[in-house]
């Protein structure tokens, strides 16, 4: 499934709905297995992206594209470690893609677990002062901070005290969280608020948030109404190589 970040606010967070990219017959070589970044056309209108996990303590990797090499380049999704694959289906014809992975590092807060009322909400819900949705940054008494390290250099506890602290989640409707943290990391790129739903195994992100956030409303899923959640501070490391596929002629022309 693609990465579906909802958004309150687009100056302050990032969304993605997002479906697909490829690659011309005449681009049909074999990958440059010394490349960390591999990308093949399985269709004309069909990519596969292969990558290494061989980076330590990478907290997962955004793959990203393009239709021009010096972009604007968009996340298609943001990927956990062990996850080495990429498929990009249905894309338009004849277009040129591009292709790039981003890791990024950084330690996630301490997870708490939400049961949210069955139902929906009220109208009157739905239509009361929404502010509590809108990514900001809420001034408090000053702490200590510590600079996130961009690389594996020295495992994942190099990062640890840069973790968000104090997440406090506050149930505002049958599908609205309000959720509160403490910011203790300098230098971050952003801020990655996560998902498990009960019954699943792991962690997925599911806002995208700016540097020095703190406050943010989430509205839920329906399969989310008992759930687990976690937020992180990130910083991205080295992009990797670009790639670059165009795609074949429409399959059903």
């Amino acid at each position: 499934m693609p990465l579906r970040l909802r958004a309150a606010n687009a100056a302050a967070l990032t969304v993605l709905t997002l479906a697909g990219c490829s690659s011309s017959p005449e681009e049909r070589s074999e990958p440059d297995a010394s490349a960390p970044l591999a990308a093949t056309l399985d269709s004309p209108i069909d990519i596969t992206l292969r990558w290494k996990d061989d980076e330590p303590a990478v907290a997962g990797r955004a793959v990203e594209f393009a239709t021009e090499k010096a972009g604007p380049y968009t996340v298609l999704e943001f990927m956990p470690p062990g996850r080495t694959t990429y498929r990009h289906p249905d894309l338009m014809p004849e277009t040129p893609f591009y292709y790039r992975l981003r890791p990024y590092f950084g330690p996630a807060s301490a997870a708490v677990e939400v049961s949210l009322p069955p139902g929906e909400p009220s109208e009157k819900e739905l239509t009361d002062n929404q502010e509590w949705m809108t990514p900001r940054t809420v001034k408090g008494p000053k702490v200590r901070t510590a600079p996130l390290t961009a690389r594996g250099a020295g495992g994942a506890d190099a990062n640890a005290s840069a973790a968000p602290t104090d997440f406090e989640p506050t149930v505002k409707h049958a599908t609205g969280i309000h959720f509160t943290w403490t910011d203790r990391a300098a230098g971050e790129d952003g801020y990655l608020l996560e998902v498990r739903q009960a019954g699943s195994e792991g962690y997925r992100p599911v806002a995208l948030l700016n540097p020095d956030i703190n406050s943010f409303g989430l509205i839920t899923l329906p399969e989310e109404k008992r759930a687990s959640y976690r937020v992180r501070a990130f910083a991205y490391g080295e992009q990797s190589n670009v790639v670059h596929l165009t795609t074949g002629p429409d399959p059903e022309a």
